[in-house]
């Protein structure tokens, strides 16, 4: 338990490699999220840098999740390699769900993580303004990076935005409504939060929403604001508010105030003031460096990716579905990227062995995690024929820096980075889904 005021430790943001371009009568650049990304795996992104020191508790959030029926978070928390007795739970549904994972983390200390992929039907509004993406907050009562000034909601039901349980696209009504039935309730908002600290306005002020009529004029719904964005990536859905957050996070000043509004069935507010903290404590990857690279993706080969169309698959077997018990027995290796080392030689063995390959000794091992640590390619092969929705598969055999070898998947593969002595770091991601199962894994990805 943790006691005292709650404060803003650190923050992490996600945004996958892939853009959908203009070809696609996409406007821009639209953030996608490859074939074997998913809430879950993003989540892991943009909070590792986040877990120097236990969390008290996980929030995930997300409109998006992999699973209903099991908590997406606890694989979240393994790949995290956080303690067992750190609780982790899920927040879904709506992209307010992530407030109230900042309403339990603020009160307690926690660490917020939200990722979702939107899809939109094709060609239409939520397809264009989308953005898929990740982003963590950890709170806790140490040397913040920003002081919580203050919290404030309302609450209404409002038919503005919806989706079937059973379908992959949503719904929304027309935005003038919407707006209509959300523009008070931010000016409200805002204007207690600012009122409750002593403030006449904040350096930053971020609103979004789903509905793009307030995000349009968020500038005139908040009294005094200096300056005012919106998700970086477009309506991310539960990771909107984050993702804006994070973004100002990258280049705000010590003692600068950043007002945070979301506009989802009613209104959330968050009030922060940065410390001298902030600048030697920011993210290790801005939101704007993520944004500024990416690949382009062939707008049929999105719409397979997110089952929109049905393309031929590669005529091979389908792989078999991941079974309960050898992932239990493997989960530290499978989740956290576990090794061994020999304490009798300091042999590294990936996957972990008991036996000692280099000086025979048995059961002398202790646990060590790689899924932090960067490697060189030793060897490669690029498959054309292997089963998967984005060919080629390329192998890697990875020997990482500190000792141990190991054949890895390469993720957002391009045989024209691969190259024998290519860096490489470990990124989370899905291996393939078989039998409405999710093999979550490790691959390696070029740096």
């Amino acid at each position: 338990m943790t006691s005292g005021p709650m404060g803003l430790l650190g923050y992490g943001a996600y945004v996958p490699a892939y853009r959908l371009g203009s070809e696609s009568g996409v406007r821009g650049t639209r953030v996608v999220a490859s074939f074997d990304e998913d809430a879950t795996t993003m989540a892991v992104e943009a909070a590792r840098g986040l877990t120097g020191h236990a969390p008290g508790s996980l929030w995930w959030a997300s409109t998006s999740p992999p699973y209903l029926d099991k908590t997406n978070a606890a694989a979240v928390h393994a790949a995290l390699r956080l303690p067992s007795t750190v609780p982790a739970a899920d927040l879904i549904g709506s992209a307010r769900s992530t407030f109230a994972g900042m309403r339990a983390a603020v009160a307690s200390g926690g660490l917020v993580v939200a990722a979702d992929v939107r899809v939109g039907k094709p060609g239409s509004a939520d397809e264009k303004a989308g953005g898929d993406g990740a982003a963590a907050l950890l709170f806790g009562d140490g040397d913040a990076i920003a002081e919580v000034l203050g919290m404030a909601s309302e609450t209404l039901e409002v038919l503005d935005r919806w989706r079937d349980p059973q379908r992959t696209t949503g719904e929304q009504w027309e935005e003038r409504f919407g707006f209509e039935q959300y523009a008070d309730l931010v000016r409200g908002v805002a204007a207690r939060l600012l009122d409750e600290a002593g403030l006449t306005e904040a350096d930053h002020v971020v609103v979004t929403s789903g509905n793009s009529g307030i995000t349009k004029r968020a500038g005139a719904l908040v009294k005094g604001a200096l300056s005012s964005s919106s998700s970086p990536i477009g309506f991310s859905g539960a990771v909107d508010p984050l993702l804006g957050l994070a973004a100002v996070l990258d280049v705000a000043g010590p003692g600068e105030t950043v007002l945070v509004l979301s506009a989802v069935d009613g209104c959330d507010g968050l009030l922060l003031r940065t410390t001298d903290l902030l600048a030697s404590r920011r993210a290790a990857r801005s939101v704007a460096d993520q944004l500024a690279g990416g690949r382009p993706i062939p707008h049929l080969t999105y719409l397979s990716w997110r089952g929109l169309v049905e393309r031929e698959l590669p005529r091979r077997p389908e792989p078999d579905r991941p079974a309960g018990p050898p992932s239990a027995r493997a989960g530290t290796w499978k989740f956290g990227f576990a090794g061994s080392r020999c304490t009798a030689c300091g042999f590294v063995h990936v996957p972990p062995l008991r036996v000692c390959r280099s000086c025979s000794a048995v059961d002398a091992m202790e646990t060590v995690s790689l899924a932090d640590q960067t490697g060189t390619v030793a060897t490669f092969t690029i498959d054309r024929l292997a089963f998967s929705p984005s060919p080629p598969v390329i192998d890697v055999v990875v020997d990482f820096d500190g000792g141990g070898r190991t054949t890895l998947e390469i993720a957002d593969a391009d045989p024209e980075r691969v190259d024998v002595g290519a860096e490489v770091s470990l990124v989370f991601r899905r291996l393939f889904t078989a039998g409405n199962v999710h093999n979550y894994f490790w691959k390696a990805k070029v740096l």
